[in-house]
Order: C-alpha cells, then sequence, then structure tokens
C-alpha cells in the first residue's frame, strides 16, 4: 500500500527508524564497544539485529492498527454524496474499538444528514407544489375570468357589426377561445384536479389520456391490485416522475407505443413503470439533458428508488419503486 510520508503512519514509522538508529548508537557507545575487534563487532551485529527485529515487530503491529483505519479512511473518501446513506464500513477486526467507535460516529452523522437532507428536500417539494397551486388557482379563477368576460364582451358587439366586422370579431373569438383551452391546460398540469379530487391512479390515467391525444403516440395504462392510499409527498412525486417521464417520451424517444404499468406494493407502497418502443439512449451520457438526475433525486426524497433500463435502438423502460 503507498503511503505517503506526510500521513500519521509514515510519520510513526519515520520516528522509530530514528529512535532505533539513536538507540543503536546509544547502545554501541554505552557499552563502549571497539567495532575494530572481530568479538566487539560481533556483539554490534547481534545488537543492531536484535534492535531491527524489534522495530519489524513495532511496524507490523502499527500496521496492524493502522490499516482498518486506512480501509475506513477509503470508504469515507468513496461516499457517493448523492447517496450517503450507502456507506458500509469495513470489518476491523478485534482490537480495533477506535476505529469501530469512529465508524459508528460517521455513520450516524450520515444518517443525520441524510435524514436533514431528506427533510429539507420535502419541504422544498411541498413549496414548489404549493406555488403550482396557487399559479392554477390564479390562472383558473382570475385570468380565466377575464377572458370570459372578453369572449362575453365580443359576442355582444358582434351582433349589431358590419358583416365585415363581424368575419373578424369571430376570429378573435376563436383566438379568445384557443388561449382559454390553452390556460386550462396549463391549470392542469400545473396542479390536476384529479389528484386531489379522484387519488393518483386518476390522475396519471388522465396524463396518460392527454399524452395521447396530444402526441398522436399509442398509450395505454394497467394497474394490477387495489389503489394504494399514499401521503401527500409519495403521491406528488410518483405523478411528477410520470409526468416528465411521458414528457420526455415525447420530445425525445421518437416512439411509437408507451405502456404505463401502476402496481400496488404490499400495504403502503407502489411501483411505476414507463416503457417505450423509441430509439433508447445511454442513460450514463443523456441523464442530464432528460432531467433523470431530478427524477432520481425527487424518489430518494421519499424513500423510493428509480432505475433506468435503455440502451439505442432498443427503447427505454423507466421504473420506481416507493415503498
Amino acid at each position: 500500500m503507498k503511503r505517503s510520508t506526510n500521513s500519521l503512519i509514515g510519520q510513526i514509522v519515520a520516528v522509530n527508524v530514528l529512535l532505533v538508529v539513536a538507540t543503536l548508537f546509544a547502545a554501541s557507545a554505552a557499552a563502549s564497544l571497539n567495532l575494530s575487534t572481530q568479538d566487539q563487532r560481533t556483539q554490534f551485529a547481534l545488537l543492531a539485529l536484535t534492535i531491527v527485529l524489534i522495530l519489524l515487530i513495532n511496524m507490523l503491529m502499527i500496521q496492524r492498527r493502522f490499516t482498518p483505519l486506512e480501509r475506513l479512511i477509503e470508504r469515507v473518501e468513496a461516499i457517493d454524496p448523492q447517496q450517503p446513506g450507502e456507506f458500509d464500513a469495513p470489518e476491523v477486526g478485534a482490537g480495533s474499538d477506535e476505529v469501530d467507535r469512529l465508524a459508528a460516529s460517521f455513520r450516524r452523522l450520515l444518517g443525520r444528514v441524510d435524514a436533514e437532507r431528506r427533510r429539507s428536500g420535502r419541504l422544498a417539494l411541498r413549496a414548489q407544489e404549493e406555488e403550482r397551486k396557487r399559479l392554477a388557482r390564479d390562472l383558473h379563477d382570475e385570468v380565466n375570468q377575464a377572458l370570459t368576460a372578453i369572449l362575453l364582451r365580443l359576442q355582444a358587439v358582434s351582433q349589431d357589426a358590419p358583416p365585415h366586422i363581424a368575419e373578424e370579431l369571430a376570429e378573435v373569438r376563436r383566438l379568445v377561445n384557443q388561449a382559454m383551452d390553452e390556460l386550462l391546460r396549463l391549470a392542469r398540469q400545473l396542479r390536476p384536479t384529479a389528484l386531489d379530487d379522484h387519488g393518483l391512479y386518476s390522475a396519471i390515467e388522465g396524463q396518460v389520456k392527454r399524452f395521447r391525444s396530444q402526441t398522436g403516440i399509442e398509450a395505454d395504462m394497467k394497474t394490477h391490485g387495489e389503489p394504494v392510499e399514499l401521503d401527500p409527498d409519495r403521491q406528488i412525486a410518483v405523478f411528477r416522475i410520470a409526468q416528465e417521464a411521458l414528457a420526455n417520451v415525447a420530445r425525445h424517444a421518437d416512439a411509437k407505443a408507451v405502456a404505463v404499468d401502476v402496481e400496488r406494493l404490499g400495504e403502503h407502497g407502489v411501483s411505476l413503470t414507463v416503457r417505450d418502443d423509441g430509439r433508447g439512449f445511454r442513460p450514463d451520457v443523456a441523464s442530464n439533458g432528460l432531467g433523470l438526475n431530478g427524477m432520481a433525486e425527487r424518489a430518494r426524497l421519499v424513500g423510493g428508488e428509480l432505475e433506468i433500463d435503455s440502451r439505442p435502438g432498443a427503447g427505454t423502460a423507466l421504473s420506481l419503486k416507493v415503498p
């Protein structure tokens, strides 16, 4: 194992070497050894061999004590900041209580950091969803009412307008109706009413239907098991990941068909799978452009796990499990 001379074990070994050399010469001087004679050279050699043997035993003991610490340092340095909960302390064996305590303390610290990260992340997602809900409400209640008033006014004006003006007014009414439809679609995307009124399964089914009508891509949804009751954080996480997955298919996959499967996991869990027959991609290369990191982080914040199975020319399967 390569060690830096600036490391603790390197410094200890260097000090031991200096001590051995100093002890050797001090013992030689104390014994008044004369290296010019054969007998005293033999005594000096035996003395030196004994001290070197003690040094080797000392170094072996130092290595035995410090090797678990070095393995622990390597594990700590290899931790993925995105998944701190995956820390696995090395086996240190007997006689390394200090390293065991250090590993246990670090594991507890990581647990607290991960819990705080999840808590703050959930708070951020809740704030985001509340803002989406407020915007959707404002769009529906205020902007939509203003457009409705404009539409009614145009209808009243067009009744007494000359024919050439009536045609222009009809075109303006069509544009206003189009704007109202787009406004309602945007409000539903911001906060689907089915999610609050009918639950997760109905909201995902409505999203699949809108995806099919807007893109022309064949899309089907299947459910397995009875609908599961999820807390609001997990419910919105599953829905947003399904929404983002379908949006990625529409933008990037060039697919002809999409299959969405929702399955109950145990008493309080759910799994979501979105498969397409599109062009596929390499997840390690295209993850940033597709927002996969954001979806994976959203899944982790609610205790879930997101997996992507894709390769060029073979379609894509996105799997989410929320226990």
